[in-house]
């Protein structure tokens, strides 16, 4: 693993930037990990978090259309030198565009067994409602 960190520091120091950043979605999956049900008028959004322990850490924002997940998971292993490292760690941050505009005002969040579950509803607008419009009738006047 070294060695990949060394050819990383190379080619990032050649190219000026943060080269592999680029590709960091196809060499691994985004995190946390996230599976996406949707329904006629729900949705429901089930984020893999394990070793979660202050809810207080992660923040889950709504707007229009998108869902946003941030947060830290700590999980603090103290005495040893980590040699292999699978499980999420630290800061996230991750942004779901949803297939559809959801209510602001009707989100239910919980979480247990390493799973964080957000709880979406369709948002019905008025504007798809057809509305009479009075015609005033000017040959009157």
């Amino acid at each position: 693993m070294n060695q990949f960190d060394d050819w990383k520091k190379n080619l990032d120091r050649f190219f000026g930037h943060d080269f592999w950043g680029d590709f960091e979605g196809l060499v691994k999956p985004p995190l946390p990990q996230m599976n996406l049900y949707q329904y006629d008028n729900e949705l429901l959004c089930i984020f893999n978090i394990p070793g979660l322990k202050d809810l207080n850490k992660v923040d889950v924002y709504v707007n229009h259309a998108t869902l946003e997940i941030r947060g830290i998971v700590e999980i603090n292993q103290k005495g040893g030198q980590q040699v292999k490292g699978e499980i999420m760690e630290g800061t996230f941050d991750r942004q779901v565009d949803l297939p559809y505009p959801v209510r602001s005002d009707k989100i239910q969040a919980s979480y247990k067994q390493g799973l964080l579950v957000v709880q979406l509803y369709r948002l019905i607008s008025d504007a798809n409602q057809k509305n009479r419009i009075q015609i005033t009738n000017l040959e009157e006047e």
